[in-house]
């Protein structure tokens, strides 16, 4: 079971568990509350939740990279 759960984390971009620790809530609720308003709504937390894998992605890539948007001269 525990294989299964690290194995979504990891594919799941780790939206939930980037949330949890930036407000200091456990993980497990937080990935409840998707899953509730998923089904109350018709699916439409799902695209904040890619729009914040999204984000977190990208600002992992530019934190990565060397800042490429200054260039020398």
């Amino acid at each position: 079971m525990k294989k299964i759960q690290i194995f979504f984390e990891r594919q799941a971009f780790g939206v939930c568990t980037r949330l949890g620790e930036k407000l200091g809530i456990s993980t497990s609720s937080i990935r409840l509350f998707f899953i509730y308003c998923s089904f109350l709504t018709f699916g439409s937390p799902l695209l904040v939740y890619l729009a914040l894998a999204f984000v977190i992605n990208m600002r992992k890539h530019l934190r990565k990279s060397n800042n490429p948007l200054i260039w020398d001269r």
